[in-house]
């Protein structure tokens, strides 16, 4: 724990030890309370915190039970309520739907201590406790379910998330600037019926009139229910107007009643960001917690830099809710934050991460953006680059120079995502060189996701001739310092555009190359993504042009079979891709088969043996020629005990 510090209250006994009988606002959270800038509750309540209001925190309440939110009394202002760090379906179940065994960010990583869709249930309890308190609702799982939305769970499309959960207010997006301004207003007695304005904020209204900003109206719930084109349409307009200079409100009508979403808010400045991270974070897990939380391992000792990014991977939620826009902390504080690690009596010299969404990311894709912002429906990476792209890395190196110079700390890594189209547009090599020499622990991971372009074109991520590049110049720069470092290629099946026949291009490149990964990502449709759009309406929202899709579990499981194909449990499965795809002529001996025959099979059919040159004696004319007792005939190299290999090298010798 950081001295001088210690945790929001969690209770009325900590409460009445500070010293107060009463609180202003009341943090509830999805997760375990960790006092942690990862975590966005955390943030927020250190943030109203620092504007002066008493905040106490209810982490992963009883949500069967109105009274575990009456356990502190009435807050005076309101009631914040968050899903948590990660969706809590996603959090709940795998892309086959099956129920996890673990949760991270509860403790011990035990399920069991949310519910699903938390934010909804802890409104409905919260209304229940505190009728006539403003309730406002925020973080991820809010934020990209704003307007009406395809749930893969219930496979269907729900309505926006305020017309389920009774709350006032929704917050999307960063909030900080958005939940200050709430909280000011609230303060100031303003009933909160009449807080409508706020950028970054979302509510319910019956006369759309009362939007203070250039609006526009998007199909409404009904239409996107029943059509799944109205649906496409909607996306590509709420996507559209997600930008935080130009963006207009959006309007979408849903039952009767309209739902308004605010502009987004500005990004927070650097010197904002500074000033957010430099709060005073115990940077711990509650004492509460006896078997701890394990989510706090994975970032106790990394640093956030930056946010945003301006990537634009169709099936990524980060430009739906951090934006496209990158700002990013200053390189003082940065190093402040590394100082400080280091006198953490478990820190053993290491920082883990110094990244962010994409770690090599310092500022706006382009000037042009500050003043005009993103441009309408154009990807500033893929499939090309913009020729106005400012690719530039010497602030990120001089971050990592200075920080592998402070002492305690023997290696820095950078373990977030890179994007490595961005690094090949930079001509200075510098940051690739040092993050080669400096940065990686034994393997870089990055994500290509495909090698079929058109699939790459559905993802928005650049062709694989760049990935290839990209990989040639990394080989490059480690044979040049005698390094023996890999490159972890992250991949994706099943995506919107991916046929069967585009997996087995994937699986026979994987072969060539030499990677088999152990893990593969399957599609995960999640709210408030174009891919998600796609994947239910078949349409491409950017194009109105139809995708194909895979949405049969045994389609996606012949797909991810495909990239997996070493595994013994997959044969059967890789066996029918190749027949449905006529690419048997992968299941063989050669060299770039897939799959070798096996005994009984249909396709063990082994050529006829070619017989050996024999002498006139009729010996065959080498010795290598004959077949030897324990020899394997499949192209395979026989394995030898390391008593024969000594015995065979000591026979060696001897002949010499």
């Amino acid at each position: 724990m950081v001295k001088g510090t210690e945790f929001l209250p969690v209770s009325r006994d900590e409460m009445i030890h500070r010293g107060w009988y009463y609180y202003d606002f009341l943090v509830v959270t999805a997760d375990g309370y960790i006092d942690h800038p990862s975590f966005g509750s955390a943030i927020i309540a250190r943030l109203l915190e620092s504007e002066g209001y008493r905040v106490a925190v209810l982490a992963q309440p009883d949500w069967r039970d109105a009274e575990a939110f009456r356990a502190m009394g009435k807050p005076r202002y309101g009631v914040l309520i968050g899903g948590g760090n990660l969706d809590s379906m996603v959090a709940h179940y795998t892309v086959a739907k099956r129920r996890r065994t673990q949760d991270l960010y509860s403790p011990g990583g035990k399920v069991g201590f949310r519910p699903d869709r938390p934010t909804i249930v802890y409104v409905n309890r919260a209304r229940e406790a505190f009728p006539d308190t403003p309730i406002v609702i925020g973080g991820l799982e809010s934020s990209l379910r704003r307007f009406a939305h395809y749930d893969y769970w219930d496979d269907k499309v729900r309505r926006p998330i305020l017309f389920d959960a009774p709350a006032d207010l929704l917050v999307y997006g960063m909030g900080e600037s958005a939940t200050v301004e709430i909280a000011r207003r609230l303060a100031a007695k303003t009933p909160v019926a009449e807080i409508t304005d706020v950028r970054g904020t979302a509510c319910i209204v019956t006369d759309p009139a009362v939007c203070r900003y250039h609006e526009v109206t998007c199909p409404s719930f009904e239409e996107v229910q029943g059509d799944k084109t109205a649906y496409a349409k909607a996306t590509k307009v709420q996507y559209e107007e997600h930008d935080p200079i130009r963006g207009k409100a959006v309007l979408q009508q849903c039952q009767g009643r309209w739902l308004l979403v605010n502009p987004p808010q500005r990004p927070l400045n650097r010197q904002t960001l500074d000033k957010l991270y430099d709060l005073p974070f115990t940077r711990e897990v509650h004492p509460m917690y006896r078997e701890g939380i394990p989510a706090i391992e994975e970032v106790r000792f990394s640093i956030t830099h930056n946010r945003g990014c301006f990537g634009g991977c169709n099936f990524c939620a980060l430009a739906f809710h951090q934006g496209r826009m990158v700002t990013s902390r200053s390189i003082e504080s940065v190093l402040s934050e590394a100082e400080l690690l280091t006198h953490d009596p478990r820190f053993k010299g290491y920082i883990h991460d110094v990244g962010g969404p994409s770690a090599n990311f310092r500022h706006t894709s382009c000037r042009q953006q500050k003043e005009h912002g993103m441009c309408r429906g154009k990807s500033c990476l893929a499939p090309e680059p913009c020729k106005n792209l400012d690719a530039d890395h010497s602030e990120y190196t001089e971050l990592l120079r200075r920080m592998r110079q402070i002492p305690g700390i023997k290696k820095v890594f950078v373990r977030s995502g890179v994007r490595y189209d961005y690094m090949l547009q930079d001509k200075n090599r510098d940051f690739f060189k040092e993050l080669v020499d400096y940065h990686i622990s034994g393997q870089l991971k990055v994500a290509p996701e495909h090698c079929v372009s058109s699939v790459l074109d559905y993802m928005g991520k650049p062709h694989f001739d760049v990935f290839l590049k990209f990989w040639r110049q990394y080989q490059k720069l480690n044979e040049s310092n005698g390094r023996e470092q890999y490159l972890v290629p992250y991949l994706m099946s099943s995506h919107p555009g991916c046929t069967l026949n585009d997996a087995v291009d994937l699986a026979v490149f994987l072969k060539r190359t030499g990677h088999q990964p152990e893990q593969v990502q399957d599609f995960y449709p999640t709210p408030g993504t174009m891919s998600t759009c796609m994947y239910y309406t078949g349409i491409d929202p950017r194009t109105m042009e139809p995708v194909y899709v895979a949405r049969d579990p045994h389609d996606k499981a012949l797909q991810r079979a495909l990239l997996q194909w070493g595994r013994p449990d997959k044969r059967a499965l890789v066996i029918e891709a190749l027949e449905k795809t006529e690419r048997t002529d992968l299941i063989g001996y050669g060299p770039e088969c897939l799959l070798r025959p096996m005994k009984g099979e249909k396709y063990d059919v082994k050529t006829p043996p070619v017989p050996p040159k024999k002498k006139k004696d009729g010996r065959p004319s080498k010795p290598e020629e004959a077949p030897r007792r324990g020899r394997r005939t499949d192209g395979q190299k026989g394995k030898m005990s390391p008593r024969k290999k000594a015995a065979f090298a000591k026979q060696r010798a001897k002949k010499k």
